[in-house]
């Protein structure tokens, strides 16, 4: 699954656009590369999003193309 669907789809970000400009303004890096938005992902990769001055790092743990909100936490682990 590509890096901004998956921020979409578990809810890390709101929007898939968001997610892209964030990918592409270099705030996304995954497994300590920065990444761009057609990254591949898949469990067991580590992704760290700079929000303004916090960073939120998270551990793949799934990958569905579609979730319930309810269940959209259960894609990732924060570390």
């Amino acid at each position: 699954m590509r890096l901004d669907k998956f921020l979409k789809v578990s809810r890390l970000i709101k929007r898939r656009t968001v997610a892209n400009e964030a990918c592409d303004a270099g705030r996304v890096t995954v497994n300590g590369r920065t990444a761009k938005a057609g990254t591949t992902i898949k469990p067991g990769d580590e992704i760290a999003i700079v929000f303004g001055d916090k960073v939120a790092k998270v551990r793949v743990v799934s990958v569905a193309e579609a979730v319930k909100k309810e269940e959209a936490q259960d894609m990732y682990e924060y570390i």
